[in-house]
């Protein structure tokens, strides 16, 4: 008798995707990211990380696992979008493990872009970014626009990046995994970035879109909390590692897809 069994290549490349109340888009963001990269040549794995939502997002993303290379993490609730990606990175198979929003707010057709940038500069991480050439926030109100532009503004003593309140980047996963995260809230990019090992950091622009359904994950509470994580950031560079240096880079961009 003949057996044949099916041989799963390894993943090129783990993306984290952090959920709450994302029922509406979840299956839709599965479909294109995967579809993105599969035309890239690119062999692809989610992490679902769900927090306990109570709109059945997690028993979407177990439909989805029976016929996707995905795993779902289910936790008991809202325990911080940063302690959802470190458990994301925890299970992740590929040797670069990724984050992106759950919204479409991160497009995915700049996913194989990213990984191709993340190959050929050798980057320990790659920051998709609004605030560097050929990035924007199209329709963001005056208001927001500033806020967020400040909160980038405040950190960058802390490293080069023009983004680092991006939530849309790549990382080796050795360093991910390497790197004990203090904050749980938001800014889990600029945790790696200062507490982590990595120095050669890359930024590709993109243009972030507007969520255009479910809820904003923004809060008072979570700009407070950055404002705290800011603060135990500073302390931690001046007091770890003052004279630390980065090989810092920008990529030009490139299509309508950014």
């Amino acid at each position: 008798m003949i057996y044949s069994t099916r041989v799963i290549p390894p993943a090129d490349l783990t993306m984290v995707l952090p959920t709450y109340n994302e029922r509406d888009r979840i299956a839709e963001l599965a479909d294109t990211v995967f579809a993105c990269c599969t035309a890239a040549g690119i062999q692809l794995e989610l992490v679902i990380v769900d927090d306990n939502s109570p709109d059945g997002t997690g028993r979407i993303a177990d439909d989805l696992a029976r016929t996707r290379r995905i795993r779902v993490i289910h936790r008991a609730g809202k325990l911080g979008l940063g302690t959802a990606v470190v458990a994301g990175f925890e299970v992740a198979s590929a040797d670069v493990v990724g984050v992106m929003d759950a919204d479409f707010s991160h497009p995915p057709a700049l996913v194989p872009r990213m990984l191709e940038t993340f190959r050929k500069t050798r980057a320990d991480l790659v920051v998709a970014s609004r605030y560097v050439h050929g990035g924007s926030t199209p329709n963001w109100p005056l208001k927001r626009r500033t806020l967020s532009r400040a909160a980038c503004l405040l950190a960058r003593p802390l490293s080069p990046i023009r983004d680092a309140a991006s939530g849309f980047f790549l990382i080796r996963r050795d360093i991910a995994r390497g790197t004990t995260i203090k904050a749980g809230g938001f800014k889990i990019c600029l945790e790696l970035i200062v507490r982590g090992g990595a120095t050669r950091l890359v930024e590709i622009p993109y243009r972030f879109d507007d969520r255009e359904l479910g809820e904003s994950k923004m809060s008072l509470r979570e700009a407070a909390g950055y404002l705290i994580q800011l603060r135990d950031l500073y302390v931690y560079r001046l007091s770890k590692n003052p004279m630390r240096r980065w090989e810092y880079s920008q990529m030009a961009p490139v299509g309508p897809d950014r």
